[in-house]
This record gives structure tokens, sequence and C-alpha cells, in this order.
């Protein structure tokens, strides 16, 4: 209706520079958030990314423009993924049963988005339940990859990374408990950062696994590039966070580590020795290492160990130590189960048949049979040494990285974008990105390559480490990839999200 407004031009500037714009002046409000909610239109149209857009953001954009403060997301519209509360809204978590019961008020986050002048417009697509790294469910359907229609966006953030990553949105804020920030962020050739647990908060956000504290889950952003979501933490650890949420840490956005230029100390590995890299995967950390080197950083090789321990007892056992069962209750009475029948199964199962089923499939399937066997009920006891042994992982694992004197690593991220309904199948592929949900660092994905002819030559030797079905399936599921994205991760020590932001801006620009 306004055939003055300039929306290519809106839509190709960066968040900092668009901000900036918004807070003197020189662009519009109405121009820049229409601009938007059309773009967003358009994604949602060809990947069935947003579950409903948010007619308050209308009111709330007439409201901005009387704003006395300008905060630093001023006119900013922001998507959220569904499980975030937003006043009058649904958070369904793909659930029938979570329709029509509108959340009561605003998660934290939310307000403080607010606060901070940002508008959320509108709500994105998850997978049922949230456990999931793909992006499906029976009332929004699925959510398409905006880059390659027939691949997954990644979850369970999934609506997020295709909304963002097609363009509709400058900011989303997402949930991540097993890589559901960073999953959608590699697939869609995007970044996220997951921060510690912690660091913002959760108040209002919705999780799968209610009140499991073995693995911890994350609020965090997703945009095009670091700037991005620096200017975005920079926005939420403000003095509204920590007064909203008394158990977040009152720790501001730290700029004189960001900022920094030091030369950085970093550890790397190839591969965690549990789900074998894509060859795509191992070119994107070999080809970062070697540029880092180059930029006069020093590279110190880590050795990963005992992944496959810290997947089953820590990761799957963590999660579901009631043996599945609270998990299970929340699907009564829907239709959907879609891929996790046999974890259904495995969970409803008496715990003989559990023993009996992981004898007989051990020499066969060895990690099925690890994970039926860590699908047990644990009584308060067991929970109670499985957190202690989860405590002192932990701090072996700072140890190893303190006596390497490291400041940062970088690691691989799985990748690229996975064919749709692969996920489902795929569950021990989330091993790179859940060890540090377990451990409780700060991790971020920055896209670094795209997937040659040459890699897809090479998929054809993957064999994997263990040679079993989910092997075979992963290298299925990576092929005709061929100009999809590629990530690597980025990970630094609790409470150090400005220090792995800096290292993410250093991988971003070399």
């Amino acid at each position: 209706q306004n055939p003055s407004v300039k929306v290519a031009s809106i839509l190709s500037l960066p968040l900092p520079e668009l901000s900036r714009k918004l807070r003197d002046g020189s662009l519009p409000l109405d121009h820049v958030f229409y601009a938007y909610v059309g773009k967003a239109l358009q994604i949602a149209i060809e990947t069935n990314c947003i579950t409903e857009f948010l007619q308050e953001s209308e009111t709330q954009l007439r409201r901005a423009k009387l704003m006395e403060k300008q905060g630093l997301l001023y006119g900013v519209p922001v998507s959220i993924k569904d499980s975030i509360d937003y006043q009058g809204h649904d958070s369904t978590l793909g659930f029938i049963k979570n329709l029509n019961k509108p959340a009561a008020e605003d998660s934290v986050v939310v307000q403080v988005l607010k606060r901070q002048g940002a508008i959320p417009f509108v709500k994105t697509n998850v997978p049922q339940s949230l456990i999931s790294y793909d992006c499906k469910n029976l009332i929004f359907g699925q959510t398409r990859n905006p880059l390659m229609f027939t691949r997954t966006p990644g979850g369970s953030s999934g609506g997020e990374g295709a909304l963002v990553g097609g363009g509709g949105s400058i900011l989303g804020i997402g949930t991540d408990v097993g890589g559901s920030l960073r999953f959608p962020a590699a697939f869609c050739g995007i970044c996220a950062i997951k921060p510690t647990g912690k660091r913002l908060s959760k108040r209002g956000v919705m999780a799968g696994v209610i009140g499991q504290k073995a693995v911890a889950a994350a609020v965090g952003p997703l945009a095009k590039d670091v700037e991005s979501l620096a200017l975005c933490l920079r926005a939420l650890l403000s003095e509204d966070m920590f007064s909203l949420d008394s158990t977040v840490p009152p720790l501001p956005f730290n700029e004189e580590v960001y900022s920094s230029t030091k030369p950085l100390r970093i550890g790397y590995y190839e591969t965690d020795f549990f789900t074998m890299p894509s060859p795509a995967m191992r070119r994107a950390v070999r080809e970062t290492k070697q540029l880092l080197e180059e930029a006069g950083h020093t590279l110190v090789p880590f050795e990963l160990t005992n992944v496959d321990y810290v997947m089953f007892n820590y990761c799957v056992r963590g999660m579901f130590s009631d043996g599945g069962s609270s998990f299970i209750r929340k699907f009564k009475g829907e239709m959907e189960k879609g891929g996790s029948g046999l974890f259904f199964w495995l969970a409803k199962a008496p715990h003989w048949l559990k023993i009996l089923v992981s004898w007989i499939s051990k020499p066969f399937v060895p990690r099925f049979s690890s994970i039926i066997r860590s699908m047990k009920e644990n009584t308060v006891d067991e929970v109670w040494s499985l957190h202690h042994e989860i405590e002192d992982f932990c701090h072996q694992f700072i140890a190893q990285w303190k006596q390497l004197n490291l400041d940062v690593m970088l690691c691989p991220m799985l990748g690229p974008a996975l064919g749709i309904g692969y996920p489902a199948k795929l569950s021990v592929a989330v091993s790179y990105t859940m060890l540090y949900n377990a451990l409780d660092f700060p991790a971020g994905v920055v896209p670094v390559t795209l997937v040659t002819d040459e890699d897809e030559e090479q998929l054809k030797g993957y064999k994997g480490y263990y040679q079993d079905w989910w092997d075979r399936t992963l290298a299925k599921a990576f092929r005709g990839s061929v100009g999809m994205p590629v990530a690597v991760q980025c990970v630094a020590l609790p409470w150090q999200e400005e220090l792995c932001l800096r290292f993410m801006k250093e991988v971003e620009t070399l």
C-alpha cells in the first residue's frame, strides 16, 4: 500500500545498522515492521514455519512510537518459538491438548524484549514435544528448510531456523536442550548461541521434559550474523532481566571480553568417535582451524573420550530418569507419536523385557542396546548419584581444558541438513551438540562452508564407527546435499558467552 517503502533495502540491512536507523529516526518503524511482515508471510507460504501472527504487535508498534526511552532493540520485529509464553496466545509444543489455553502473561524474555523496544510479531513452529531435531506436529504440520524444501530446518526451534534463514525475521528467540538452537541455525545457514542454562531467564518458557536437571536447557537468539546475536544479548542482559527473574545472575554483557583482539588459544577436535562426521563436517573444522592459525591464534588438539558413556548415561538416562513415564504421559490422548513409536514401546515395556531386548540386541546394534538399558526407572538414590557423576564429569572436562590452557574450543556441528523425517530415526546423531547441554557450556554455531561435489563423492565411503543401522541411515540422510551450508560449533566455559561470541565473530570474519 505504500510504494515509497524500499522493502528490499530494508530487508538487506544487518540488525545493528537497522536498529541504529530505527533509533535515529532515519527509518520509520512502520516501514520496517511491514517489510518484515510481508517477507515473513512469503517464507511461511514456502516453508510452513509460522504458527500465528501476534495481532498485538500492531498496537505495540503504535505504542513504540510514543516511547520516551528507546531500548537497544527499538522497533525491531522479533520472532519467538511456540514454546515461549506470549500473553493471550497458546504455547502448544505441538500438542492438541494445549490448544486454546492462552498464556496468562508474557514470559520474562518477552517482557524484556518489549522493554527494549522490540516488537514480537509471530510465533514459530516446533516438533511435537520439542524433543526432536525435526519440525513437525499434527496441528501445524511439517516445516521445511528454506534452502532446500526436501530437507528439515532442524529443531526443535525449527520454525525460527526456517524464518530467520529465509530472511523473514531479523532476530529469533528459541530454546535448546540437546541442540535445538544449533541444529536449525546450522541446517538453515545462520548463527545461533546457546548460553549457559541460567544466563537468560526461562520463566514462562515451556520445556519438553519438566523438572529434569541433568541436561541443562537454555534460551537463546538466532540471527544472520554474530554481531546481531551480541546486540540481542546486550539488550536481554539488562537490569530488567535481573529484576524480573532474580534467579538469573546479574551479569551484564561484558563489552571488554567481546571486543578484545588478543590471540586465542583454541582447542579443537574433528570427531567425537561416536557419530562419524560427514566429509563436509570434517573439512569445515580443518579449514577453520587453518584460517585461525594463519590469523595468529594457537590451535591445540583436544582428546574427547567416552562420548558414548556421556550420551547413554548422562543424556538419555538424565532426561528420562523416570524411565520416560512423564514424557509419555504428555502424549496421552494425542494422535501423533511420529518417529517415536519405538521409544514409546520401550518406555512402556516392563524392566525385565527391556533387559532382555537389550541383551539380545547387543551384538547387532550395541548403541540401541545401550539406549534401552539407560531408559530405566531410577530410584531417588540413583538420580542423586547420577547428578553427582555429571558434576564430576564437568569438573574433569574443565580440568582437561585448563591443563591445555584453552580459551575456547572449535568443534564439529552435525551437517548438512538431513532429509525430512530422518531426525526421528537418528536420535544418536545429537552427540556433538548434547554434550554441551550435559556440561552446561555456552555453545554457538557459525556457517563456514557449503557441501561440494567432492564431499558428496567422499560420502560413498562413509561407514560410521559402529557400522550399524544408524550409521547406514545417517549416510543416506547426508546424501544429495551439494550447495547446502555446513557450520562449526564454538564453545566456551560456563558464563563466558561474550568470549564464545568473540570467537564466533573471529570464525565468521575469517
